[in-house]
């Protein structure tokens, strides 16, 4: 596998110039819209998508975590890899006025972008910090649901994340993330391609690693609440699978 600083390099390249394309639309009003290009992309509803300021949906997402998250009025939620800002938004709408949505990109594009969007909308509950997912600029059990949007696959050390989301999250709080894992081994022309790591493919994790990291890191009440497998490169051994899950952080802490 490729070293850590050139995955990362290849990830913050590709969403850095997917924000600048769709400036005008995040930034600008008269703008154009959507911009499809990680290869693995999931909508949402259209009255979602009519809810949010016009660029905030940039299609790279898998999945809708909002929806499983079950997010209340007056909790505080943390977006994992934020993008442009749709799933903060829908997130501020169900905690309310009462409510805090932090959103967390390493992109400076995106964070601006994000801001602006943040701005046209009037959502007075929302921030956007710039910063990694393996080293969260959030305090320690401040945060009553995280939810991610294919996001953590991109991550070198997913080990990591999943061990920050567990040190950010009260006792007792949540974790719904939807994200690209792998059923079989990755094809090695696959594996260390820079374009399709960005792209959401080269750095899926097999399924049941991906479990048993979220299980690792301290979490219970680990379930899959939708699963979705994709025609990319499929073969008898190997196919790619969208899956959504929600885990528990445990009211007495394991560690």
């Amino acid at each position: 596998m490729a070293d850590r600083q050139t995955i990362i390099n290849s990830v913050k390249s590709k969403y850095g110039a997917v924000a600048r394309a769709s400036a005008p639309s995040c930034c600008n009003p008269s703008g154009c819209g959507d911009c499809q290009t990680t290869d693995i992309s999931v909508g949402y509803a259209t009255d979602e998508l009519n809810s949010v300021p016009k660029g905030a949906s940039m299609g790279l997402g898998c999945g809708n975590p909002t929806s499983f998250a079950d997010l209340k009025p007056g909790e505080v939620v943390l977006d994992l890899g934020s993008g442009g800002g749709i799933d903060c938004f829908l997130a501020a709408k169900k905690v309310g006025e009462r409510g805090f949505v932090i959103g967390v990109d390493m992109t400076e594009a995106m964070i601006e972008c994000a801001r602006q969007n943040a701005a046209s909308g009037g959502y007075s509950n929302v921030d956007f910090r710039l910063g990694e997912i393996e080293e969260l600029p959030v305090e320690a059990s401040t945060i009553d649901a995280v939810i991610s949007n294919c996001v953590i696959n991109l991550a070198p050390d997913k080990s990591r994340v999943f061990r920050e989301v567990y040190r950010v999250l009260k006792p007792g709080g949540r974790f719904s993330v939807s994200d690209v894992v792998a059923k079989g081994p990755i094809p090695s022309t696959v594996k260390n391609d820079m374009e399709r790591w960005a792209g959401c493919v080269s750095g899926a994790l097999d399924k049941n690693d991906y479990l048993r990291l979220v299980q690792e890191a301290g979490f219970e009440r680990i379930e899959i609440r939708s699963e979705v497998e994709y025609d990319y490169q499929r073969t008898a051994d190997f196919s790619l699978a969208s899956v959504t899950l929600v885990a528990y952080k445990p009211i007495n802490e394991k560690h």
